[in-house]
């Protein structure tokens, strides 16, 4: 061991002190190793990254007082009541504060609660609201700004939030009472498809890392191959000069974890505030979990010295030089289709007896269920991880197979084709990163595309009836009256559909062990009625009841809403005197109708000439429903302008037809920006290997330029030399990920619904290729230059 540790010292110092070219191959695979350390690094800031979002998040939740939260917290600290909004595309959260005694418990972030007419902003906020950009945000939040809110108070630094101060808060006109901050939010477990599609994902984006760095330890070069058989002149054995090309591959491997930690801090710095897919974080949040970054920085020397003797088996280093590739037997195909093979099992062992749903998510009780619930998601992850290397294994077998049998054509495409018989096994490594990214992402693809409908629930609304809505659950029944002319007035609105509803009950005893019948009792003009039911005929003063499409909840309705009978608009369980309404004998039934939003209403219609508003004084909900003009900018944001001037406390929501889980909505957007930071490490590398090629090629390069070959032939021959395994290589991609997809879908009993999704994907893949090769034809021009032919 201590005479390997001498050989391995050796290859170091060779490394650094092997003058401008050493040094040159040395960084080449120093920047080739610190772009894949800074994505593991990312990677393995993702648990620490999250789970500081969620504490930043509950910090600042208020709970009520006399709840377990803090024994000291057991009274009412302050008032507050959500005034959260949107402005274009972006969400503006915030609160509106009234302290409720002397010392109130302030939120993190703040040094004091803002005074009434005032407000405490996050700096984005800041910056928006002093922009012209802001100039329509303005008028909704007329407070001046007297304070900021410090980091520990935000989720992201981009985060638009604010803190307003308002003297006129109180419980009975919609405010909630707080002991302090700091609530325990019930995070809701992961749903076990989106366990394997979280497995699924890491395993598709790290592969191609661990691939290219260990691609990047081989960068070879000619100076060191005269190196490593000098050593042999001067009586070094075989073994020695494999460990000294080890300490080689360790140096530049140590030098890229420094460069790739500086380029994590680095990119942390620089992407953190400004934010990816509306997801932004704190630099000091994006930290490794200490295991992972300790992980790393044993495996990637580790795998540097491991990849370079293993490379170093199928070279000869004589006292003469040193002969590659120097077998002729073609390689064996059982072992690399072995491997995958093993992977499908693992896959299918993965997967639960009833053939539903992985075994993390059903299992019998006790523990075996515990140890098959533990397992499943490495067997997951195993497998997957097996089929994906069994794509690289694979790949070198197809090259050699298919380049052995091209014959003919163009000069550019004969020296294509015999370099890549020459030497199949290094054009197959340079490609193998873009191969399993692709099969990955079409894999990936098509688990997204079969479990879309399981996380994506249809509204039922009709977006074309109206775009927004407005609402507000504090009882203030002449709210509606003057929502429905503010947005009347506003521009953009077309069509103002307002209503107040509440609940009324059936007065009088009721007998024992039974229940209270109950209906709802919406109010509202004639043309807002007939958005909500099947009215033919309507003036002001008429009354319906209406029936739902269920029989059994009509006639629950028909025992509140009896025509000639009164109603008590007061619910007992109000404590208020009851107060009766009598619902006139001329109340027509008609059917209920889904409103824009989808829901069908029911029980008592009645327009405003027909009762007194000021009977609903207990539980009442304001609503409207809003129809824009499209061709108006900007008609949402005067929506939102009008809200708050009515009250703060008004929610405008979009009418969407489809909505997403949070969850997968939340893990699409992390799998997009990983899917960029890994499409760019491909492309990145792949054009560092390609220089790297290039240069350990220019005297060759420059001598057939001597003898006259054209510059033009030789572009053309690097271009075959990388489409001819990129086409391969994306063939198998095509295969093995459709493959896997299907594998993964049918283990959560889904089929698959998108078997075309591989062409935008396999186009991409060629893309990145063919940018690489047109990014490096100037360092192609360089080394055909005579100065190539020179040597030392």
């Amino acid at each position: 061991m201590k005479r390997r540790l001498h050989d391995l010292g050796l290859g170091i110092r060779f490394a650094v002190s092997g003058g401008r070219e050493g040094w040159v191959r040395t960084l080449l695979t120093a920047v080739g190793v610190g772009l894949g350390v800074a994505l593991l690094l990312g990677a393995a800031s993702v648990p620490h990254l999250n789970d500081a979002r969620a504490d930043r998040i509950h910090d600042r939740q208020p709970f009520a007082a006399g709840s377990d939260r803090n024994v000291a917290h057991r009274k009412v600290s302050l008032l507050y009541a959500v005034a959260d909004t949107e402005y274009r595309d972006d969400t503006i959260g915030g609160k509106v504060l009234r302290p409720a005694n002397a010392d109130p418990v302030l939120p993190p972030g703040l040094t004091s609660i803002p005074a009434p007419g005032t407000m405490a902003v996050s700096p984005a906020l800041r910056d928006l609201l002093a922009s012209p950009e802001g100039e329509l945000l303005r008028p909704r939040l007329p407070y001046e700004i007297t304070a900021t809110i410090a980091d520990a108070g935000l989720v992201e630094p981009s985060e638009l939030y604010y803190y307003a101060g308002d003297a006129t808060l109180a419980t009975d006109a919609g405010a909630s009472s707080a002991a302090g901050f700091g609530a325990v939010d019930e995070t809701q477990p992961l749903d076990p498809m989106l366990v394997v599609l979280v497995i699924l994902s890491c395993v598709v984006l790290l592969m191609p890392v661990a691939i290219f760095i260990a691609t990047a330890v081989r960068f070879g070069g000619e100076r060191r191959d005269r190196r490593l058989a000098a050593l042999r002149l001067v009586g070094a054995d075989t073994r020695t000069t494999r460990w000294v090309a080890g300490g080689e591959a360790l140096a530049g491997a140590v030098l890229g974890l420094a460069v790739g930690t500086l380029l994590f801090l680095g990119l942390a710095e620089l992407i953190g505030p400004l934010g990816l897919w509306s997801f932004g974080f704190f630099p000091g949040d994006l930290r490794p979990l200490p295991w992972l970054a300790l992980l790393v920085a044993v495996a990637v020397p580790a795998l540097a010295v491991g990849v370079t003797l293993a490379a170093m088996r199928s070279v000869s280093v004589e006292p003469l030089g040193v002969v590659r590739g120097g077998r002729t037997r073609r390689r064996r195909v059982w072992w690399r289709v072995a491997m995958p093979g093993l992977g499908v099992v693992l896959l299918f062992v993965s997967q639960s007896p009833d053939a539903r749903t992985v075994s993390l998510s059903v299992a019998p009780s006790g523990i075996g269920a515990q140890l098959m619930d533990a397992m499943a998601p490495v067997a997951i992850a195993a497998g997957a991880t097996l089929v994906l290397a069994g794509l690289i294994t694979l790949l070198p077998w197809l090259v050699e197979a298919v380049v052995g049998r091209l014959h003919g054509g163009s000069p550019s495409w004969q020296l294509a084709v015999r370099r890549l018989q020459l030497s199949s096994g290094a054009a197959s490594r340079a490609v193998s990163g873009i191969t399993v990214a692709v099969a990955g992402s079409v894999a990936l693809q098509m688990f997204f595309v079969g479990i879309h409908d399981d996380f994506t629930k249809v509204t039922g609304a009709d977006a074309s009836r109206a775009q927004y809505t407005v609402l507000t659950d504090y009882p203030d029944a002449a709210l509606a009256e003057r929502m429905i002319g503010a947005f009347r007035g506003t521009p953009g609105v077309s069509k103002v559909i307002g209503s107040v509803s509440s609940y009324v009950t059936r007065p009088g005893p009721v007998p024992a062990g039974d229940i209270r019948p109950i209906t709802q009792l919406t109010l509202g003009d004639c043309a807002t009625l007939r958005e909500l039911a099947r009215i033919d005929t309507c003036t002001d003063g008429d009354t319906f009841v209406v029936h739902p499409a269920d029989a059994e909840q009509a006639a629950w309705v028909d025992r509140t809403a009896r025509p000639g009978e009164p109603v008590n608009t007061a619910p007992d369980e109000s404590g208020v005197p009851p107060k009766l309404w009598t619902l006139p004998a001329a109340a027509r039934t008609v059917a209920g109708r889904p409103d824009p939003t989808g829901e069908v209403q029911d029980g008592i219609f009645a327009t405003p000439g027909a009762m007194d508003t000021s009977l609903l004084t207990s539980g009442a909900r304001t609503s409207a429903m809003l129809t824009v003009d499209q061709r108006v900018p900007d008609a949402a944001e005067h929506i939102r302008n009008t809200a708050a001037r009515l009250s703060p406390q008004l929610r405008v929501a979009t009418v969407r037809t489809i909505e997403r889980d949070r969850q997968y909505a939340g893990i699409q957007t992390g799998l997009q920006a990983a899917s960029l930071a890994t499409l760019g490490l491909i492309a990145a590398g792949m054009l560092v290997s390609q220089v790297e090629q290039l240069r350990e090629r220019r005297r060759l390069l420059a001598a057939l330029v001597a003898f006259g070959t054209r510059r033009s032939t030789l572009a053309g021959s690097v271009l075959w030399q990388t489409a001819v395994p990129v086409a391969l290589g994306i063939a198998l991609a095509v295969a093995g990920g459709t493959a896997l997809g299907a594998l993964m879908l049918r283990i959560i009993d889904k089929s698959v619904t998108g078997w075309w999704l591989f062409l935008p994907l396999a186009g991409a893949g060629a893309a990145v290729i063919l940018a690489v090769t047109l990014l490096s034809l100037p360092v192609l021009w360089r080394q055909m230059r005579p100065e190539g032919l020179r040597t030392e």
